[in-house]
C-alpha cells in the first residue's frame, strides 16, 4: 500500500498544537489544584486566626461578654463559631441554630494533643459544604474542650470558579496568538525548504550558478551555507570538467594534425614504390625520408606515454650522484653534430668535482629537449652549458643566442602542444617541454626561463642536494 504523504507544513502546525494543547492542559491542571489549594488554606487560617483570638478571650474575667462581640463580626464574614466541652456540648453559643457536631476520634486526638483540626471541605457533617477548624481549650494545663469555627464554601468555589473563567479565557487567546506565530513560522521554514528544493532541482538539471540565501541564526542557515559550498565546488568542477574536455579536444586535434603530415608523406613514398612511380635514383631518398618520418611518429608515441607516465605518477626515479661536467660533457656529443648542421657551437663550463643527485637518464633526457630546442631557434650561434652551486642546490644553465621567445609567450611554452609561430614553421612536436617541467620537478626542482625576443634565451634549472 502506498504511503499517504503529509504535507511538511500540517506536521509542524500538528506538532506545535499538539504541544501547545498538552502543555496547556497541564498547566491548567496544576494551576487549578494550587488555587483550590489556596483559597481553602486561607480560608483555613483565617479561621484559625479568629480562633486562637477566641481563646484569648476566653481565659479574660468576663468570657460571655467577650465572645459576644464576636458573633456580629463574624455572621457579617459568614462565618459561625461554637465553644465545646469534652464531651461535644455546646457551650457557647446556647442555640439550636448550630447543631452539635461530632468529631472524629482522629480529629479528638489531635485535640487532646493541643494540635489543631483543618477541614477544607466536609459535606456530611454540616447542612451545607463548609470548611472548619477546631482549637483545643486549654485550662490549667487541663484540656477543657474546644473552639470550632466553620464557614460555607460557597464564596470560595465562587471565587475558583472565577478564576477558572479567568484561566481559560487567558488559555484560549494565548492558544489563538500560539497559533499564529506557529502558523508564521512554519510557514517561514516551508518557505525556506521549498527554495532549497527548487535550488536543488536547478543543480539536478546542470545549472549550478545557484545561491541560497545564508542566516547564521539556524540550521537551515547552515544547510543554506553548505549548499552554496557544494553548488560552488560544483560549479568549479564542471568549469575544470570543460577545460578539460576542450584540452581533450585540442590535443586530439594537436596529434592528428602532426600524425597526418608523416603518415600522408609515408602513404605516398610507399604507394610510389609500389608503383614504380619514384625513379631509381630516387628511391634511397624516399626510404630515408619514410625512416625519417617512421621516426617522427615515434617520438610522438614515446612522448607522449612519458607525458602521461609522469602525470599518473607511474615514473620512479633512481636517483645516483653524477658530476656535472661528466653530465653536461654527455649531452655535448650527443648534441654537437645537430647544432653543426645550423652552425652552431656548444660549450660548457663546469667546475672540477662538482655533483649533482639526479636520476642520469632523466636528466639526461631533460638536458637533450633543452639543448634541441636552443638549437632549433639558433643559426650560426653558440649554445652554453654551465653548472653553479649554491647552498643546498645545483644549477644548470642552457644559454643560447638564438631568436629569443616573446614575453607574452614564457609563460605558455609548458604547455603540451604548444608552439610558437617559428616552431611551427620547425615541424617539431610541442611536448619536449611540457615533459621537461614535469621531470623537473619530480626530482624536487624548478626550472624557469629568461628570454629577450632577438637576444636568445635561457634556461636555469635548480635541483636540490642528496642531502
Amino acid at each position: 500500500m502506498k504511503n499517504r504523504r503529509i504535507n511538511y507544513f500540517y506536521q509542524l502546525m500538528g506538532s506545535h498544537l499538539s504541544i501547545l494543547l498538552i502543555s496547556f492542559l497541564i498547566l491548567s491542571l496544576l494551576f487549578v489544584r494550587y488555587v483550590e489549594d489556596f483559597a481553602y488554606q486561607d480560608k483555613a487560617d483565617e479561621l484559625e486566626s479568629f480562633g486562637q483570638q477566641i481563646l484569648r478571650d476566653l481565659e479574660g474575667p468576663r468570657p460571655a461578654a467577650n465572645l459576644e462581640q464576636y458573633v456580629s463580626i463574624l455572621q457579617a464574614q459568614n462565618i459561625n463559631f461554637i465553644v465545646f466541652d469534652q464531651q461535644s456540648r455546646i457551650l457557647y453559643p446556647i442555640s439550636e441554630a448550630f447543631p452539635p457536631v461530632e468529631l472524629t476520634a482522629e480529629e479528638w486526638n489531635l485535640i487532646e494533643r493541643g494540635e489543631t483540626v483543618v477541614v477544607n471541605r466536609d459535606v456530611e457533617r454540616f447542612e451545607n459544604t463548609v470548611t472548619f477548624v477546631a482549637l483545643p481549650y486549654v485550662e490549667g494545663n487541663q484540656l477543657a474542650g474546644g473552639v470550632l469555627l466553620a464557614s460555607p464554601v460557597s464564596g470560595t468555589s465562587e471565587m475558583i470558579s472565577e478564576l477558572n473563567r479567568t484561566l481559560l479565557t487567558a488559555m484560549l487567546a494565548a492558544l489563538a496568538i500560539a497559533l499564529l506565530l506557529s502558523y508564521l513560522l512554519s510557514k517561514r521554514h516551508v518557505s525556506r525548504l521549498q527554495k532549497m528544493r527548487k535550488a536543488t532541482a536547478m543543480v539536478s538539471e546542470g545549472n549550478y550558478n545557484v545561491e541560497l540565501p545564508e542566516a547564521g541564526y539556524d540550521e537551515f542557515g547552515d544547510l543554506a551555507k553548505d549548499f552554496n559550498a557544494m553548488t560552488a565546488k560544483l560549479q568549479e568542477s564542471n568549469e575544470e570538467i570543460d577545460r578539460l574536455e576542450n584540452r581533450r579536444r585540442q590535443f586530439m586535434a594537436d596529434v592528428s594534425h602532426e600524425m597526418r603530415t608523416p603518415l600522408t608523406t609515408i602513404a605516398g613514398v610507399i604507394e610510389g614504390l609500389r608503383s614504380d612511380m619514384i625513379e631509381e635514383e630516387q628511391r634511397e631518398r624516399g626510404i630515408r625520408l619514410v625512416s625519417e618520418e617512421t621516426k617522427r611518429l615515434m617520438r610522438l608515441v614515446n612522448e607522449n606515454l612519458d607525458y602521461e607516465k609522469i602525470r599518473s605518477n607511474q615514473v620512479t626515479l633512481l636517483k645516483e650522484t653524477v658530476e656535472t661536467q661528466e653530465l653536461l660533457e654527455i649531452i655535448q656529443e650527443q648534441m654537437e653534430f645537430l647544432a653543426a648542421e645550423k652552425g652552431n657551437t656548444i660549450l660548457i663550463n663546469a667546475p672540477e668535482g662538482q655533483k649533482v643527485f639526479v636520476d642520469m637518464d632523466r636528466i639526461i633526457q631533460v638536458l637533450t629537449n633543452i639543448v634541441k630546442n636552443s638549437i632549433q631557434f639558433t643559426e650560426n650561434g653558440e649554445i652554453r652549458l654551465s653548472a653553479f652551486s649554491e647552498p643546498g642546490y645545483t644549477l644548470i644553465e642552457v644559454e643560447d643566442t638564438g631568436t629569443g621567445i616573446d614575453v607574452e609567450e614564457i609563460d605558455l611554452i609548458w604547455r603540451r602542444f604548444f608552439k610558437s609561430d617559428v616552431s611551427r614553421g620547425s615541424g617539431q612536436f610541442g611536448l619536449g617541454l611540457s615533459i621537461v617541467k614535469q621531470l623537473v620537478e619530480l626530482h624536487g626542482g624548478e626550472i624557469r626561463v629568461e628570454s629577450e625576443k632577438g637576444k636568445g634565451t635561457k634556461f636555469v634549472i635548480r635541483l636540490p642536494d642528496e642531502k
